[in-house]
């Protein structure tokens, strides 16, 4: 199927869609950002509250507690004054950074660690926690009062804000992105297409008619030696595709600034050659733009053979062929 640039190859149009594209996501950002993250806090101060009662309200916590539920070391980060960051923790208590990274990323203990070990670097951690707990959230910690249901709640929920506002930008990125998608599900689905989970999709095998979010394909690297996969938002197998067709691929993106686009531009540029490099030219591989991209990423993009579609003008979608 052979579909003729759409966007890539007009840059006397950019600077329009720049502008209308920074303004239809800064309307989204300040009607649901807000929301999105109020909702956020909303759970992560109910996730506090639970950290809070393994820990006697902050007056013991104890290895135990971090072993039995490691999630709660990075609420209890923010439970410090000053709120200290993983390396800061990492460095002042003398535990190995892979300890941490292990029961905040993947809510465990190493494995590979000794009972020994471990019961030594948690206490550690624990005592770091107990001297630095920031005594004007949890007052009864200064005054040896017992805290009522109001304290608690007071106190987690200014520890839930403080876990907010480090993941202020993922938060956000993750609306944005569920948000796209959502776009892009009812756009299909309003000219019939039909989703197909993405566990059930064979790449090369999808159906006319069909489109998926979040499919891995598999893909050679440079070498011919090593296969791993690599996940695209969306694969959307046109209505009058023919055998042999592949599906033709989207990138959401959405960006807050012009800065971070340029920063990972080549993320699409590596992406696009690993996909062509495995099933041939025929891959067809376009970005779902919302938000802050100038002319320098546009140019960067059409360079290495990438088109666009602006979700702005999400009707542009049947010029690839769909």
């Amino acid at each position: 199927m052979v579909v003729m640039p759409v966007n890539s190859d007009k840059p006397s149009r950019w600077k329009v869609d720049i502008s209308r594209s920074v303004d239809f996501y800064n309307d989204w950002f300040m009607k649901f950002a807000p929301k999105a993250y109020r909702d956020t806090r909303s759970e992560s101060t109910k996730q506090v509250q639970e950290a809070l009662d393994r820990s006697s309200n902050l007056t013991n916590v104890t290895s135990g507690a971090l072993r039995e539920s490691s999630q709660i070391l990075e609420m209890l980060r923010m439970a410090t004054a000053p709120p200290i960051a993983r390396d800061r923790l990492i460095g002042l208590a003398g535990v190995p950074k892979g300890l941490v990274m292990s029961m905040e990323v993947h809510g465990r203990i190493p494995p590979h660690m000794t009972d020994e070990v471990v019961e030594t670097q948690l206490q550690k951690i624990s005592s770091l926690i107990m001297k630095l707990a920031d005594k004007d959230i949890f007052s009864w910690l200064e005054n040896g009062t017992t805290p009522d249901e109001n304290d608690v709640h007071r106190a987690a929920t200014i520890v839930a804000d403080r876990l907010c506002g480090a993941q202020s930008d993922p938060i956000i990125r993750n609306a944005q992105e569920k948000r796209q998608l959502d776009s892009l599900k009812k756009w299909l689905e309003q000219r019939s297409y039909s989703y197909s989970e993405p566990g059930k999709v064979n790449f090369k095998e999808m159906k006319p008619g069909t489109f998926t979010f979040h499919l891995g394909i598999s893909v050679t690297l440079t070498g011919g030696k090593k296969q791993v996969n690599i996940p695209v938002d969306v694969a959307v197998m046109p209505r009058q595709a023919k055998a042999g067709n592949l599906p033709l691929l989207i990138e959401a993106k959405s960006a807050g600034d012009f800065t971070n686009p340029n920063k990972r531009r080549k993320e699409e540029a590596v992406k696009i050659s690993q996909l062509q490099a495995t099933y041939g030219k025929r891959v067809r591989y376009i970005l779902f733009l919302c938000g802050y991209f100038d002319s320098g990423y546009l140019g960067y993009e059409a360079a290495e053979g990438i088109d666009w579609v602006w979700e702005h003008r999400i009707d542009d979608l049947p010029e690839f062929g769909v």
